[in-house]
């Protein structure tokens, strides 16, 4: 399949002037929502990151992190026949909630909608490891890090864009004037 032509399709695949959650300016964003919000789609998505994984990985949980996680969790989990559960702000901070819960010696997939600073990712696996659980590897449908190695552990993804993305003070956008959107869930941190 083609993914990137699947999220055009579907108005998935954005254009314009948006604030990411990392506080970088992109002229494009995906709105994973828009894929996730098919059944068909998101359960294809899954299977195809599933497939990427290596069989011989021991996970025994998937967590995301709300809210762009939560879909991606729960069918990444079904597909691999594990638990899914996601982590959400609570005061600024990942926590587990809603009697979640992550066991010492647990090994934990965690994956994300996006990831392009992999900011929420981290937050996530620093919970992980305040449970007692360990960390064996990191999940996304779109990896826009333009192939950065953002994590110790590895990256499964479904695409890899390399999208540019700048720093306020240097966006070529905000200094053609191009209103700025914040389209994500979350407020910067």
């Amino acid at each position: 399949m083609n993914w990137l032509e699947i999220f055009k399709e579907k108005g998935a695949f954005l254009e314009g002037h948006f604030l990411l959650s990392s506080g970088l300016h992109s002229p494009n964003y995906l709105q994973c929502a828009l894929i996730l919000q098919y059944p068909d789609l998101s359960e294809k998505i899954a299977k195809e990151i599933a497939e990427k994984i290596p069989k011989d990985l021991q996970i025994d949980v998937v967590v995301g992190p709300a809210l762009g996680g939560i879909i991606v969790a729960y069918e990444l989990a079904r597909a691999l026949k594990v638990r899914g559960i996601f982590a959400e702000r609570e005061e600024g901070k990942m926590k587990l909630r809603r009697g979640f819960n992550i066991n010492p010696g647990e090994k934990v997939l965690i994956c994300e909608d996006v990831v392009t600073t992999g900011g929420s990712a981290l937050e996530v696996a620093e919970l992980v490891k305040e449970y007692g659980g360990e960390v064996v590897a990191f999940a996304c449908i779109v990896d826009r890090s333009g192939g950065k190695k953002i994590f110790d552990e590895p990256l499964y993804s479904l695409i890899q864009l390399k999208l540019d993305t700048y720093k306020p003070e240097e966006c070529p956008l905000c200094k053609e004037g191009v209103p700025l959107v914040k389209p994500g869930s979350r407020g910067l941190r």
